[in-house]
């Protein structure tokens, strides 16, 4: 319940800072817009004269790109706006203060803001989710069922983000690092069948989780989801997660703070 209180004053407080420049939002829905329209031109190319994206049909494409937008809303309202910060928190010696707090420093620096601008990409995304599922006839049921993978999902790149904002501890500008990740994980616009069989199935499914961020939750939502795969994208959820916790941990050790 205190956690719950906290993220509560946090979001409270950052919407209204936010609040100050509403023009911001303006920008993030016409932005979020124009991403959209250049998402389904791109993803449109593969279905002219007949194509298509291996087993997928345009409708069932359509869901995974609804899943990447609301992953991507998703870290423009949270991890854009939090994990983007540790390294001004670093640079400044601000992180000094953020240890001493009778709280989790990484739950801080994870739950601290909250940014509106992720909320027009998360209620894109929910809207093609619906209108995809409503021309599918997809049973309730099997997005109760999908909830489980979208759930480590988020876990996943939340805590593929906090790896990498973690290295700030040793290299203060990590800019390039953190644009490059948005840049592959773009590539879970499209089903993993989208990619040669191989080297770039291999490195989207473990190396870069793509396929496990929204490939999977879309097949349990049309139903050809198994056991296996609900169990390897929990665990390897759970796996990464812990990861993150206990490199966050080594790298402190290596933080000299500000006064030192």
């Amino acid at each position: 319940m205190r956690h719950l209180k906290l993220i509560w004053l946090f979001w409270s407080t950052s919407l209204g800072s936010e609040a100050e420049y509403r023009i911001n939002f303006l920008v993030a829905c016409l932005s979020s817009l124009g991403n959209l329209v250049g998402s389904l031109f791109a993803l449109s190319l593969f279905y002219q004269k007949g194509g298509q994206l291996g087993d997928w049909r345009w409708l069932e494409a359509l869901i995974i790109m609804a899943l990447f937008t609301i992953l991507q809303g998703t870290m423009r309202a949270f991890l854009n706006a939090n994990l983007s910060r540790i390294v001004e928190h670093v640079r400044t010696g601000t992180l000094d203060f953020i240890l001493l707090k009778p709280v989790s420093s990484q739950f801080w620096l994870s739950m601290r803001r909250f940014s509106p601008s992720g909320l027009p990409d998360l209620l894109i995304g929910i809207g093609m989710l619906g209108y995809a599922s409503h021309r599918l006839s997809l049973s309730p049921l099997a997005g109760l069922v999908a909830m489980l993978p979208l759930a480590s999902s988020l876990l996943i790149l939340y805590s593929l983000w906090y790896v990498i904002a973690t290295t700030t501890i040793w290299f203060v500008k990590i800019y390039n690092v953190t644009e490059v990740l948005q840049s592959v994980l773009a590539a879970g616009r499209f089903p993993i069948d989208a990619f040669p069989p191989g080297v770039y199935r291999f490195f989207f499914t473990f190396v870069i989780p793509v396929a496990f961020m929204t490939t999977v939750p879309a097949r349990f939502l049309l139903g050809r989801g198994g056991l296996d795969n609900l169990l390897w994208s929990v665990l390897f959820a759970l796996g990464l997660f812990t990861f993150s916790c206990l490199f966050w941990r080594f790298a402190l050790r290596s933080y000299g703070s500000a006064s030192s």
